[in-house]
């Protein structure tokens, strides 16, 4: 007996603590928990967030449980363009930067990386940003038939523009005439959109599928970064 009298008490104030009101017995002879009085539990209370760890309050915190977040998405909301460019920067930044240290050995080429980072910036970011607003504009929808649609007009015609672009920005930076950038471009394109077809197509499914518009380029970045190592050590290679 003195044993389920413990296991009832103990119930009793896990119930409590935990803000769930257990049932009350209509049997005589169990005593009222001691803890259970007039005073709440903290996780109870109306402002949990104000005496409790457990809680953050998201008025309070800016951005939740990611700090910045909020931030970061209310300029994506209000300047998009600027905010995309200067996260492609940031993504072709650490793309080249860790290409040039982990896979080439270094030292690090600060005009290179100088370069490509400047062109995640003033090209990558606005022309993301203007091609995926055209691309779910025209193709509205995230059904099969929709989503598969758009990976294919990305990877058999954004692509190619996307890597040439790169190749002759390339060439100009680095005072290439037209002749040697073409002939870049000729030896080098084919090589580059199947290295794309290998990595994109999957990200893409997950892009159109799940990732709402103004969010793409982020998420694309997080994954180019990877990428942009490879893209990095091609764009460096003599033509």
């Amino acid at each position: 007996m003195k044993l389920f009298t413990t296991i009832i008490v103990s119930s009793c104030l896990a119930a409590q603590a935990f803000g769930v009101s257990p049932v009350v017995s209509k049997s005589k002879g169990l005593p009222k928990p001691a803890l259970i009085g007039k005073h709440k539990s903290p996780l109870r209370q109306k402002h949990a967030a104000d005496v409790s760890p457990l809680f953050r309050d998201p008025t309070i915190t800016r951005g939740g449980a990611i700090p910045g977040l909020d931030a970061y998405s209310e300029a994506l909301d209000k300047n998009p363009i600027t905010t995309k460019a200067l996260t492609s920067l940031a993504g072709w930044f650490l793309g080249d930067l860790l290409a040039q240290v982990f896979i080439a050995g270094g030292p690090v080429d600060w005009k290179r990386l100088a370069t490509l980072s400047f062109f995640g910036f003033i090209y990558h970011g606005p022309s993301g940003h203007y091609f995926y607003n055209w691309l779910d504009k025209q193709i509205p929808g995230t059904d099969a038939i929709p989503v598969f649609s758009k990976v294919a007009i990305d990877q058999i015609i954004w692509c190619p523009i996307f890597m040439s672009v790169f190749f002759t920005y390339l060439g100009l930076m680095n005072g290439d005439s037209l002749n040697v950038i073409g002939n870049k471009i000729k030896n080098d394109l084919l090589t580059a959109c199947q290295g794309s077809w290998k990595v994109w197509p999957l990200v893409h499914l997950i892009n159109f599928r799940f990732v709402p518009n103004k969010w793409r380029i982020p998420y694309i970045n997080a994954v180019q970064i990877a990428f942009n190592m490879f893209l990095s050590l091609l764009g460096s290679k003599k033509a």
